[in-house]
């Protein structure tokens, strides 16, 4: 698992540019926040995660799916994921920091133009809204 790429994935490069594009700033990987989201708003304090589904178990996605082999170390990595991701969720909102989470099925669709307008009036809404956390 060495070999996976956690950070500067594809589906994080699009959203990335989608959003620099329309004038949002960001810093990435910001260390001082908690959790070390892959991208963080200041003006917004706004925490953005860009999940992949396989990994941090999208329900009712297609993506999500159990591997075959080995299913106990994988359901004992998926529990953990899931303990982690809540706890950085629960950590930042106790801060006053927002949690956008954008998944990866949905950066798939971004290329439709229907969909880009729809994924960015959700997420203008989370960071406008006083919401603490947005799923998109």
């Amino acid at each position: 698992m060495s070999k996976i790429k956690g950070t500067n994935t594809s589906i994080e490069l699009i959203v990335r540019k989608l959003l620099h594009a329309k004038g949002y700033r960001y810093r990435i990987h910001n260390k001082k926040i908690i959790g070390k989201p892959d991208l963080y708003l200041s003006k917004y304090k706004t925490a953005v995660f860009i999940h992949g589904c396989f990994w941090h178990r999208h329900k009712s996605c297609k993506l999500a799916y159990m591997p075959k082999s080995n299913v106990e170390f994988w359901k004992e990595k998926f529990e953990k994921n899931i303990e982690r991701d809540n706890r950085v969720i629960t950590e930042l909102n106790k801060s006053g920091i927002k949690v956008i989470i954008i998944w990866e099925c949905t950066v798939k669709k971004l290329g439709e133009q229907e969909f880009r307008d729809q994924f960015l009036m959700k997420f203008l809404q989370g960071i406008s809204s006083n919401e603490l956390l947005t799923e998109i």
